[in-house]
């Protein structure tokens, strides 16, 4: 069992490890380059669902792209192109950037201009069961009919209208929020009500219920989508179904700059493209999951150097484990390393407390006075299981281009003995251009293959 935390109930919920677990991660508005919040949130989802899949749980993940918002519209409008070209490019750059922080694919990854007729049939009950109306602009949910309206939030009073909250003066309550938004500009689509484009809230609730089913294990997002995006969803679910919506509700904390929140006003956003640009990918998921996930965390320079500096000493340790060639037998207990850091998973997906149990094995590595190769044995597979779960990669490195690395490490060593350092320098700088670094420590070398950014 696994326990993660439910913000609608406000407690610690049972995950069912005996089954498929079933997730829907609200995904990108497709109308810019992906942020640092994004990656936090999905770096995040990643490790949970490798955490799962590590006890031999399948997962389905479903991950969708808001294809037609006004957000998409009014930005192509701006670049002059329509908007299905805007949001593919998104998604295109989008995909090219997670691949490279090594995030799993989800299952899928359905967009909301593929599932209109979904849509509309959910609108349709609503509108039958008389929770929904139509008003000047559009069809709106009425709040009031849902009795449980705001559970997820705690508290929608004094809320104004405005940001994502459509403003319409026939609406019956400020709160009541769009279905359907009626237009005649493109994208729009003909509908029983007049020609239009979905709501914000009722993309995520017809592909949830299409792929997921009624009822599923977690809605997943960042904290900024529990109201308004989050609460609606549910109502409108809920209401639609007449049954609970996802078992668990699970929202990462918010990245700030600064203290401050990203916008675009104060030019303190960070793309997922501009940090793959200057960080490697490992350390921008260390940054993302170093501190548990429901907390927010401060967007700084140096301190992704302070990852980076760890993740150097962690490649260290790794090609160290891998170079190991003494067959003398050596003892090593390892254990409570490896339970705690399942244990800290186990509880709330606990990567803070994950990552200190994974560098309490680095440094325990470090500190040991020879690592022979029954050691090396010992602890290799541990090391991978956890870089794995983390999402974290070294490159691995084939076995005939190792002989060739080693051989030319020999050389330079005779070479060295022989007080021939120009002709060893030059080996080291032809290791250099293959992206080999070398370490020279008390009696041998220790090769590393260099990260590519």
């Amino acid at each position: 069992m696994m326990r993660i935390y439910d913000t609608l109930s406000n407690q610690e919920k049972e995950l069912d490890f005996s089954k498929k677990v079933k997730i829907y991660l609200c995904g990108v508005t497709v109308y810019d380059e992906s942020h640092v919040g994004h990656a936090r949130t999905i770096i995040v989802f990643d490790v949970l669902r490798r955490y799962i899949e590590s006890k031999k749980i399948p997962v389905e993940i479903i991950q969708n792209f808001t294809d037609v918002d006004d957000k998409i519209i009014n930005r192509a409008k701006k670049e002059n192109i329509p908007p299905l070209e805007l949001s593919t490019k998104y998604i295109k750059d989008y995909h090219e950037g997670f691949d490279r922080l090594n995030v799993r694919r989800a299952s899928r990854y359905p967009k909301a201009t593929e599932h209109i007729e979904d849509m509309q049939n959910l609108i349709k009950n609503l509108v039958e069961y008389n929770i929904a109306y139509k008003a000047k602009n559009g069809v709106y949910f009425a709040v009031e009919k849902f009795s449980d309206y705001g559970k997820l939030s705690k508290n929608t009073d004094g809320l104004q209208s405005g940001s994502r909250i459509e403003i319409d003066e026939e609406k019956q309550n400020p709160l009541d929020f769009a279905l359907w938004k009626f237009s005649d500009s493109e994208p729009s689509w003909e509908s029983p009500w007049g020609r239009g484009r979905p709501g914000w809230h009722i993309e995520c609730s017809a592909m949830s219920l299409k792929y997921l089913g009624e009822s599923f294990d977690i809605h997943g997002g960042g904290r900024d989508l529990i109201f308004p995006h989050h609460e609606n969803e549910i109502a409108q679910s809920e209401a639609h179904t007449g049954k609970k919506f996802a078992k668990i509700w699970m929202h990462v904390g918010m990245v700030t700059v600064n203290g401050e929140k990203m916008s675009k006003s104060l030019g303190n956003i960070k793309s997922v493209k501009y940090l793959i640009q200057n960080w490697s990918p490992n350390v921008i998921r260390l940054f993302c999951i170093a501190a548990h996930y429901s907390k927010p965390i401060d967007y700084s320079e140096e301190l992704l150097k302070e990852h980076e500096t760890n993740w150097n000493k962690t490649r260290l340790v790794y090609y160290k484990l891998i170079q190991s060639k003494d067959n003398t037998k050596g003892m090593v207990d390892i254990a409570q390393f490896k339970k705690e850091f399942d244990d800290a998973l186990k509880d709330n997906l606990n990567t803070h407390l994950a990552l200190s149990a994974f560098y309490r094995l680095v440094t325990y590595c470090l500190s040991l006075d020879k690592i022979t190769r029954p050691i090396s044995k010992e602890i290799i597979p541990v090391f991978e299981e956890m870089l794995d779960i983390l999402g974290l990669h070294i490159q691995k490195i084939p076995d005939e281009e190792k002989s060739q690395i080693e051989s030319l490490i020999t050389q330079r060593d005779e070479l060295r003995n022989q007080k021939k350092y120009e002709d060893s320098d030059r080996i080291r700088a032809e290791l250099a251009s293959k992206g080999i670094e070398l370490k020279d420590e008390a009696g041998k070398t220790i090769w590393i293959k260099s990260e590519i950014i």
